[in-house]
């Protein structure tokens, strides 16, 4: 072999070497986010266990952020009213979310992006099932465009059978079968069942049957459906 030849395979030695460590320390980013019941939601209770078991502490970045009783328009920028509504904020929840994503992913390569959402109860109370879809598949795109990928996985959790006769909340069912209709089209996309999640007792102690919000155990159990839905995206990408 000559010395060029034999300078070209060093090179291409090195460079492999490279990218089989850049990918061994990529980490798995997971983006929780979404209203009351994601709030609800302890990560370190069952969620970042769960993962962390499947693919090394060392290799999971996991970032919550969730506030109570808020609509969708909060996360997605391009929100557009489909009747006389005037709303004060747009996008201002999402942006607060992608700065501790931002921080969080700092000099770090990312082996998988998972978005995993929970909202829902605000936007089925106010009769936005018209937008809803369109918004789920927005704030998808916004976090695909701002993390530069075409392979963020998406994890719905469908709203529970709080109130499937619609008198509480009058979108509530039409909601739900956006939430599985968006996920079932999505080609990395899948749902989360919470229906068994909204009885026993609360974190505080009082008995609930049927309720809006979930149990101590039901949030502990979302965080285990949410990351068996995760890893089974992950891996259906390798």
């Amino acid at each position: 072999m000559n010395q060029s030849l034999r300078l070209i395979a060093i090179t291409l030695f090195v460079c492999h070497l490279a990218t089989d460590t850049q990918a061994e320390n990529a980490k798995h980013l997971f983006i929780l986010s979404g209203q009351s019941n994601m709030a609800g939601l302890k990560p370190a209770e069952s969620f970042t266990p769960a993962v962390e078991t499947r693919f090394g502490s060392e290799n999971v970045i996991v970032v919550h952020d969730a506030l109570g009783g808020q609509p969708i328009r909060r996360w997605h920028k391009a929100w557009k009213p489909t009747k006389d509504q005037n709303p004060k904020s747009i996008g201002d929840l999402y942006d607060r979310l992608m700065k501790k994503v931002d921080a969080a992913r700092k000099n770090h390569d990312l082996a998988s992006v998972t978005f995993i959402w929970m909202q829902g109860e605000r936007d089925a109370r106010e009769q936005n099932t018209a937008v809803y879809a369109n918004s789920l598949t927005g704030i998808y795109d916004q976090v695909s465009q701002d993390l530069k990928r075409d392979d963020v996985n998406f994890v719905i959790g469908r709203l529970s059978d709080f109130d499937m006769e619609n008198k509480k909340y009058k979108d509530w069912t039409k909601i739900r079968d956006v939430q599985v209709d968006v996920a079932k089209k999505h080609p990395r996309g899948a749902w989360v069942n919470t229906d068994d999640l909204n009885d026993g007792v609360n974190r505080k102690g009082k008995s609930i049957q049927n309720d809006l919000h979930y149990s101590a155990d039901g949030y502990k159990i979302l965080g285990e459906r949410f990351a068996e839905a995760a890893i089974t995206l992950i891996e259906k990408q390798h």
